[in-house]
């Protein structure tokens, strides 16, 4: 009786061992692409929009199960009234709005008459992945010095702009004519028209750009041209 009672108890220990092995898992993760490429798989993020965040479930033993999936995009304390679902293993999305955003991923997989569900009191424990865009930032110089010597020789946005989504920017001469236009924040004009430097002097740029908190910025500004001028790191 007695090697019989060790048998079933091993049995026993050897069913319910094979049988957590079995059990479906998740392990969400997210990769999150800045506005220059730049990537982190951290799962709490704050940056400049536009933001991309790659999600993914990555479940484990669902062999054999019926898996569904609900990703829940919310900003805080609206768990139950998600502004964004999506029904998918992986999803992508951008975010070009200000604000703290937080993503789950409900998951239930079915087999028979079992169900294993990790949903809200799974991600009570667990925490949610998060990213917060910050507040729209867009200054624009008054001057540049085109002469080759790697200091300021682009006319662009000063350093420091963030969650700029829309941006258009023009260079005029003062008789209204249109010399260049860029529609990337981090790009410039070089002081030149149709490849060939222009003259030292007063020029005009305009900038109209929106930012991920829905402001709206119209720059209208002069632009001193200086190309003799030689600036040191110092200065």
């Amino acid at each position: 009786m007695k090697i019989k009672h060790i048998f079933l108890l091993l049995v026993a220990f050897f069913l319910s061992g094979n049988m957590a092995a079995q059990t479906p898992t998740i392990s969400p993760s997210v990769t999150f692409t800045d506005a220059e490429g730049n990537e982190s798989s951290e799962l709490s993020f704050s940056g400049s929009a536009p933001v991309i965040g790659t999600f993914k479930a990555n479940p484990s033993n669902i062999s054999g199960w019926t898996a569904n999936y609900e990703w829940r995009f919310y900003t805080e304390g609206k768990e139950d009234s998600p502004y964004l679902v999506r029904y998918e293993e992986n999803t992508e999305y951008t975010f070009t709005t200000s604000g703290s955003n937080y993503i789950v991923c409900y998951a239930t997989f079915v087999q028979g008459t079992d169900t294993i569900a990790y949903t809200q009191s799974y991600w009570k424990d667990a925490g949610a992945i998060s990213v917060s865009i910050y507040e729209s930032k867009l200054e624009m110089p008054n001057a540049f010095s085109p002469n080759g010597d790697g200091i300021n020789d682009i006319y662009k946005a000063k350093s420091g702009y963030q969650s700029i989504i829309e941006f258009h920017a023009y260079i005029f001469n003062r008789w209204g004519q249109k010399l260049y236009d860029w529609s990337d924040p981090s790009g410039g004009w070089d002081g030149k028209f149709k490849g060939k430097d222009v003259k030292d002097g007063v020029y005009f740029c305009l900038v109209q750009a929106r930012g991920a908190d829905g402001r709206k910025f119209n720059i209208k500004k002069d632009v001193n041209l200086l190309r003799e001028y030689t600036e040191t790191t110092n200065n």
